[in-house]
């Protein structure tokens, strides 16, 4: 084993560790069950876009992904030349063995590829000024298909890009605050003209104009 993989497996460990004591020790805490408005009350409206389709997630889709509420909406600009899916997936508690699937393993099962992957980091703003958070930025092929797609997991106003991160601050906030809701934002920006960059600008774009709404419908 190399020593990264070494050094991978010893991180591994000890993040299971103190996710099992955690939630020993939560278990026997009340949970805090925090109060969200529907996701259906996000606005269809933010600057320099609009709601175009509102889409139901498929009943198999719920069924495995076992969250609380969810909304799946096409926004575009004005011109109707750049458009973006937001989807997210609110969980109002992980206890029961309900965990948020990471988008890196359901779009395979969708046929998507990944043909790039990698962090992006976007000036957003937050209470009046610009804050920088980081994301997942993927790039995923299906036949002539291809899309950008940008993802977190925002959990009390904070931004989590890594599935291993959100695991250590799940089990965290279930010792201190004995909660573990989450949400799962994704957004996906079809790559036109092969141009991937375009694609990126665009879902950065939208990310900026939707991302104080976002904050204000989800809990702290």
């Amino acid at each position: 084993m190399s020593p990264a993989a070494k050094h991978r497996t010893i991180l591994l460990t000890i993040a299971l560790a103190i996710q099992s004591v955690g939630y020993y020790a939560a278990e026997f805490r009340d949970e805090k069950i925090p109060a969200i408005r529907p996701l259906q009350e996000f606005p269809g409206k933010v600057p320099g876009w609009q709601v175009i389709r509102e889409t139901p997630v498929e009943k198999e889709v719920l069924d495995v992904l076992q969250a609380d509420d969810t909304m799946n909406r096409l926004y575009a600009d004005p011109s109707g030349s750049r458009a973006a899916n937001l989807f997210v997936a609110f969980f109002k508690s992980q206890r029961t063995g309900r965990w948020v699937h990471s988008p890196k393993n359901c779009l395979p099962g969708a046929g998507w590829e990944p043909s790039e992957s990698g962090f992006i980091s976007i000036a957003v703003p937050r209470n009046g000024s610009p804050s920088q958070i980081t994301i997942n930025r993927y790039i995923v092929a299906r036949g002539d298909e291809k899309s950008v797609v940008l993802y977190w997991y925002q959990s009390h106003n904070r931004v989590i890009a890594g599935e291993f991160s959100a695991k250590i601050w799940l089990v965290a906030d279930s010792v201190r605050y004995h909660r573990s809701d989450t949400a799962l934002v994704r957004v996906v920006v079809p790559v036109q003209n092969n141009n991937d960059q375009a694609a990126v600008q665009a879902g950065v774009d939208f990310i900026r104009s939707m991302f104080p709404e976002l904050e204000r419908q989800l809990p702290a």
